[in-house]
């Protein structure tokens, strides 16, 4: 290789052929668990609590995803993080015209609190912490969650888990929303205020930079646009008049693990430093409120159809990545997921890397291993200045949803997405399997799929539930959810008596799209 040749990690940050002493700067003397938390939110790390294992599961019908996640626990996951389909997502019953050809497809199928029953069925919810990837409809699911484990007797104090509820960047990235950005920041910030009361363990947003970069940003437009998307939402809290020193505790943050180890491990450091300033300038004094929490997933948009088993090396280096970098929990992809949904075998060799990492590796007896390496700490630094420019430019806007609304967001990750494509495509940056060391490939990776005919069985159950309910009952209910829309008020406890009450997903969300109309 050339002396003269330049390297660039993909953020374009220039890789220099040594560093030293020089590239350290005054964070020699910061420890873990202090502020501003670049080594880490604990002081011991994970030798006083392993990262929660997750694996992202939902397909199907509650009850098929009910046995998938039965056998995960029984191979020793920790926490169960579900997947919702398309319809669930964005606020339609699997009867809806729209719903055809997607119900059960990329996640289950949750149309009413029979289902939300049979997806926990001999699941106590006191005793497990659930994750679920909901953002429109999150108030429902998560008022679906509450429904069911107050029909368990749970004690709701003790129930824990985390909605994503992060409507940012679904504007900006991925495009499951329903309201316009008024309305749907008024919902989140009920979230916040009514579990602030009812849930206190409960996360109740995970800020979302994973769906950024699987859209094609940069690690450093990773950062800047989910701190700046969180920024938008402590401000909408504070209008409300919410305390930040208790809803600060309750942010969670949701990253990407990709393929560049140290530019990961960097991008998590510099992350965690970054919102710690950003709560203290805001107003934090709780330094507890300052700490940056984040679940990680290995990166879906790295994984290839090609030569699929490579993938397992894939997640391997993103889970070291995750784990270096500090994360509190991680589900790590199966290999085939570039084909379809996972398999139970690939679902197992996915959760058995993160064991593997945690018990063999070393990788969790000392508190931020690589803290204190010339290179990762310079490479922390100049993460963070190039994401605090782009922080600074969208705060000129006037913040995130100004930045959305103009499009800027939007263009800055299509125009990395377009670059990160032409490189592979002119062999600049090189996918093993893909555009260097190809084979002809005779092998066909088994692959999962959902059959069509699961929205027939979940019309037959929308049936069955809508003959025996008091429909008297379901109608003063949306009416009483309709009059706290349009007049204010916590909407949080009349969905909670809609869903006990049998109203479907569909119809409260109907509901609403008719008092705070769709986002086009």
């Amino acid at each position: 290789m050339s002396e003269n040749k330049k390297i660039f990690t993909d953020s374009g940050i220039e890789i220099r052929t040594v560093y030293s002493e020089r590239d350290l700067e005054a964070t020699n003397n910061q420890q873990p668990g202090t502020f501003p938390f670049t080594r880490g939110i604990q002081a011991d790390m994970y030798r006083g609590k392993l990262w929660t294992m997750r694996q992202y599961a939902g397909f199907s019908t509650a009850e098929e995803s009910n046995k998938r996640y039965h056998y995960l626990l029984s191979q020793g996951v920790n926490g169960l993080s579900v997947a919702f389909d398309l319809p669930t997502q964005i606020g339609y019953d699997s009867d809806h015209a729209l719903a055809e050809g997607e119900v059960g497809k990329v996640g289950v199928a949750i149309d009413s609190i029979d289902d939300m029953r049979a997806l926990f069925d001999g699941i106590t919810l006191e005793n497990v912490t659930t994750s679920m990837t909901i953002n429109a409809t999150a108030f429902i699911l998560l008022s679906l969650y509450v429904a069911v484990a107050k029909q368990q007797g749970a004690d709701l104090k003790k129930i824990s888990g985390t909605i994503q509820n992060d409507i940012l960047k679904e504007y900006a990235a991925r495009g499951t929303y329903i309201y316009p950005p008024k309305p749907s920041m008024r919902i989140i910030t009920d979230i916040f205020e009514w579990c602030s009361h009812e849930l206190p363990k409960w996360n109740t947003i995970s800020i979302s930079g994973y769906h950024i970069r699987e859209a094609g940003s940069t690690a450093v437009q990773e950062i800047a646009f989910t701190l700046s998307n969180g920024k938008a939402y402590v401000k909408a809290a504070l209008e409300k008049g919410l305390d930040m020193n208790v809803f600060g505790k309750r942010l969670s943050f949701f990253f990407n693990a990709h393929n560049n180890l140290f530019e990961e491990v960097a991008k998590f450091r510099a992350a965690r430093r970054m919102w710690a300033k950003m709560m203290r300038d805001l107003g934090a004094t709780d330094p507890k409120a300052m700490m940056l929490r984040f679940h990680s997933q290995t990166g879906g948009s790295t994984l290839t159809a090609q030569q699929p088993l490579n993938n397992i090396s894939r997640v391997t280096i993103q889970t070291l990545a995750a784990v270096l970098g500090g994360t509190q929990s991680l589900h790590t992809n199966g290999y085939d997921e570039a084909l379809g949904l996972p398999t139970e075998e690939a679902a197992k060799i996915a959760l058995r890397t993160q064991q593997i990492a945690a018990y063999e590796s070393g990788v969790a007896d000392t508190a931020d291993p690589l803290g204190g390496s010339y290179f990762v700490e310079a490479l922390t630094n100049e993460l963070e200045e190039k994401a605090q420019q782009l922080i600074e430019k969208i705060d000129v806007m006037g913040g995130s949803v100004s930045a959305i609304e103009q499009g800027f967001i939007q263009n800055e990750i299509a125009r990395s997405a377009y670059e990160y494509q032409r490189q592979i495509e002119t062999g600049e940056k090189i996918i093993v399997g893909v555009n260097k060391f190809q084979v002809a490939e005779e092998k066909q990776t088994p692959i999962f799929k959902v059959d069509d005919s699961i929205r027939n069985l979940q019309i037959e159950k929308l049936k069955n539930l809508k003959a025996n309910r008091d429909i008297a009952m379901v109608d003063q209910c949306l009416q009483d959810l309709n009059d706290k829309a349009s007049n204010g008020g916590n909407l949080i406890p009349s969905v909670i008596g809609a869903v006990e009450h049998k109203c479907t997903l569909g119809e409260i969300s109907d509901e609403l799209r008719g008092v705070f109309g769709e986002h086009r």
